[in-house]
């Protein structure tokens, strides 16, 4: 079976999909001019810092890409000019809605608060007529609550103002979910919706302390499909999964014959699933890419990519406005 992304174009959804993990090489040139520091590399070079290779070999390398496209990051001019360049990106590819996600915290290291931080996304975000919304991220660590709990609250403060969520992301595997009940408890206080980044590194049971905190959606949530009865109540409650195949393989939550088999099954019990690229860059792909393997790996259709994109938009943060504007370009 295959996948017509032709017939796709316009219609393509990413609910998770980490900013700072898309950079392409024109944009990283273009980031790196604003600090008046032009890179010197090759293209290929270029690519080589932002992506992984075959040899990865858990989440935690995974995570390590991410230190040359943060530090390209830094100022509010380069924050703006990322989130618009890759809304233009994101719309010359097909897409019709996306929730680009980041951490605020991971943007200070040369002076910037995260309120400012914020702000220049907003800005960033303002300057395209696609349609994108924000998710902010707070981080694994074991010593920074206080940076977490600064980023819940400006959550609540920009809610509805282009940003829709929180997240919950990092190292999962030495940073266990449940450790990160206190900053959930606030968002829960300040009616912020969040997903939660589980059952990726870690096992089932990061899956339930999400859902247990009252995740929205499940940030991955792959692993899940070793608990039959964490597949029952996800089918239950209907919570989403994030899935993201390529990104999945690489840091080895799943092995390629493994994941194409538990994707199917999840999908065959009713899961929520939608799928997503995760980091465009690192995991060097997209959704129509995503939706491609799906088709060789598990004989995914055209109408099953079109019901997953549906799924999408269900399953997004966006208000009930925007999702039935999305709802009717995609019946279109």
């Amino acid at each position: 079976m295959s996948v017509d992304l032709a017939a796709l174009h316009g219609k393509l959804v990413d609910l998770h999909l980490h900013f700072d993990g898309s950079i392409s090489v024109p944009a990283a040139r273009r980031l790196a001019q604003i600090a008046g520091e032009p890179l010197s590399m090759s293209d290929a070079e270029v690519f080589d810092h932002l992506s992984v290779g075959d040899e990865c070999e858990d989440l935690n390398e995974y995570l390590d890409k991410f230190q040359f496209p943060l530090s390209l990051l830094q100022t509010r001019e380069q924050i703006c000019e990322c989130v618009y360049l890759l809304q233009e990106e994101l719309h010359q590819q097909g897409y019709l809605y996306a929730e680009l996600r980041f951490a605020p915290q991971s943007l200070c290291e040369q002076g910037l608060t995260q309120r400012e931080v914020v702000e220049a996304a907003i800005e960033g975000l303002r300057r395209s007529p696609f349609e994108a919304r924000l998710i902010l991220c707070c981080m694994r660590g074991d010593n920074n609550l206080a940076a977490n709990l600064q980023t819940v609250e400006l959550a609540a403060e920009y809610l509805g103002n282009e940003v829709v969520a929180l997240d919950l992301a990092g190292a999962e595997a030495l940073f266990p979910t449940r450790d990160f009940e206190p900053v959930f408890a606030r968002a829960r206080e300040l009616g912020v919706p969040f997903t939660i980044h589980a059952g990726e590194a870690d096992g089932p049971q990061s899956v339930w302390d999400a859902l247990a905190m009252g995740a929205s959606r499940i940030g991955h949530g792959v692993r899940a499909i070793e608990d039959p009865e964490l597949v029952s109540e996800l089918v239950r409650r209907q919570v989403p999964i994030e899935v993201c195949f390529t990104s999945e393989v690489q840091t080895g939550a799943l092995q390629s014959y493994q994941h194409a088999g538990s994707l199917k099954r999840m999908l065959d019990a009713g899961v929520n699933v939608t799928i997503n690229s995760d980091n465009c860059s690192v995991s060097n792909t997209w959704v129509g890419r995503e939706l491609l393997l799906l088709g060789e790996a598990i004989g995914l259709t055209e109408t099953d990519a079109l019901r997953l994109m549906r799924n999408a938009v269900d399953a997004s943060f966006a208000d009930e406005e925007t999702k039935q504007r999305l709802r009717a370009t995609l019946d279109a």
